[in-house]
């Protein structure tokens, strides 16, 4: 064996890697995409070479991602040291400040990828849409959990800044700076907060933030106090309502109202004769009572000052503050601002980052995504599905049935317009257990509320069999987004920038689906 061995004949590139490798495909997808967006940013003149073709970075982008590989140093590395890098790239060896400038520059275009690749995985007979799934996962953001920090710490942070404490602690920042140039590169805070002017600006943005999610509280706030004034409103007019009181009501108000309601119901029945009448008297009375005894305790509780009148938005804050040791109120983090502490899994775990919502076709193609801030799925659906209804609708296609588990199960959700959609109550195995040994079949009775017609409807071993799909599609496609693909951790920061890195995963991913699914 002699390596130093010069080649006889020019070495061609296409015999380095097998005809059906994952390259090939993706260098014949990118040529069929329009990428025009990415070549209007690229400069061809002036000063300086000019930049790498855009529609090589995109393809180096989709495989390194499609590979598992997202950090722009090693894919620069692999450039260099890998075949299929080398063959994507055309032996050109972009930086990584180059590939993580680009990635940056691009958000939109990233977008607009993945409706191409939706629609080419469409056009090759795939994306089979009568039935899909939704479910949320959380992805990690590119921050720390120390980086947290309450509304009082950035008020006298900012306090400080403003009485230019910061130039008076020169001296100190001068030694900290000689202890951390001893200290290894994970001991050291993010670039942008190693000088005094960085740690102004990111408390700036800090207290934008802070305000950003006062503002969203109290519109919150302001929904649930419209929504309990307009359930009062329809009980005092007299309706029956079915559904449960919106948290925070007023109790005393709302028993008022039903005992006025059940007087206004018995008094044509008083000295009629007949035993219906009788029966119905009995059933108007027996309400009576019981919202006469329900009025007595909420004025008891209304004057000893232990009425809870938050809304359903306030208590859901509290919660989640309790659930991570928070004091209430307000927390941002410094790195990146429009991050969350959330609760992940059953076992009381948090993670600093996104909730991102994955909408899945039956045979497991990405349909849909959208990324949240909020730490649950229950506001999620709504933007979640029309992101996938819109996919669906330029390619010609339509949801008939939405799956879902609990996470959404929500009166809101299950009523709002929209395809067929089967909400579980509870845990899988609660609702195998229920169609089992509780079983119940035919529609659901018309006075039942959303939330138990649903449960009616999960009852039916036929309703509840079409459900067990929903764990068999989307959580299989979530596990291969972190495993395979590798998305456990945002590499960017801030909502637009995660938003583009999510979709161009979820690119990668339908591609790799594609190749897999042709390539027989």
């Amino acid at each position: 064996m002699v390596r130093d061995q010069e080649f006889l004949l020019p070495p061609n590139m296409a015999d380095w890697l097998p005809a059906d490798h994952l390259v090939w495909f993706v260098l014949d997808v990118v040529e069929q995409l329009d990428t025009s967006r990415l070549h209007a940013q690229r400069r061809t003149g002036g000063v300086g070479r000019a930049g790498y073709d855009p529609d090589m970075l995109l393809a180096l982008l989709i495989y390194a991602y499609a590979t598992g590989q997202r950090s722009s140093r090693q894919i620069e590395r692999l450039c260099t040291d890998h075949v299929a890098y080398r063959v994507v790239c055309a032996q050109d060896r972009p930086d990584h400040t180059t590939i993580a400038r680009f990635r940056a520059a691009h958000d939109e275009a990233f977008t607009d990828l993945f409706a191409q690749v939706l629609r080419l995985c469409a056009q090759a007979g795939m994306v089979q849409v009568g039935v899909v799934s939704i479910d949320g996962t959380k992805i990690a953001a590119n921050a720390s959990k120390s980086a947290n920090r309450s509304q009082r710490w950035v008020a006298e942070q900012a306090r400080r800044i403003a009485e230019d404490v910061v130039s008076q602690a020169a001296a100190v920042d001068a030694a900290e700076d000689a202890a951390e140039a001893q200290a290894g590169p994970a001991q050291r805070p993010p670039a942008e907060l190693a000088t005094p002017a960085g740690r102004a600006a990111a408390i700036k943005r800090a207290k934008e933030e802070i305000a950003r999610q006062d503002a969203a509280n109290a519109e919150a706030d302001a929904a649930d106090e419209a929504r309990q004034e307009h359930y009062l409103q329809r009980v005092e007019a007299g309706e029956v309502v079915s559904s449960r009181p919106p948290a925070g009501v007023d109790q005393v108000r709302l028993y008022q109202a039903r005992i006025a309601r059940e007087q206004r119901r018995l008094a044509p029945l008083l000295n009629v004769r007949g035993t219906a009448e009788a029966n119905q008297r009995a059933a108007i009375r027996k309400i009576l009572k019981k919202a006469q005894a329900g009025l007595a305790r909420a004025q008891q509780e209304q004057a000893a000052g232990l009425a809870d009148r938050r809304g359903a938005s306030e208590r859901r804050r509290v919660r989640l503050g309790v659930q991570r040791g928070q004091a209430r109120g307000p927390v941002v983090n410094l790195t990146d601002p429009q991050a969350r502490l959330m609760v992940e899994g059953a076992g009381g775990g948090s993670v600093q980052g996104y909730n991102s919502q994955i909408v899945c076709s039956d045979d497991h193609f990405v349909i849909g995504l959208h990324i949240s801030q909020d730490a649950n799925d229950l506001h999620c659906w709504t933007p979640a599905l029309a992101a996938a209804t819109t996919h669906m609708d330029a390619l010609n296609k339509t949801i008939e049935l939405v799956l879902a588990d609990n996470g959404y199960f929500t009166e809101d959700n299950i009523t709002s317009p929209g395809p067929e959609r089967l909400i579980a109550p509870g845990r899988g195995r609660a609702v195998h257990h229920d169609a089992k040994h509780q079983s119940i079949q035919g529609p659901p009775p018309p006075d039942l509320s959303p939330r138990d017609a649903m449960r009616h409807t999960l009852r039916d071993p036929e309703q509840a069999q079409r459900y067990k799909r929903r764990s068999a599609t989307v959580e299989p496609v979530i596990g291969h987004l972190k495993d395979r693909i590798g998305l456990r951790r945002f590499a960017r920061r801030g909502l637009a920038a995660v938003s583009a890195e999510l979709h161009l995963a979820a690119a990668a991913l339908n591609l790799t689906k594609l190749h897999t699914a042709t390539a027989g």
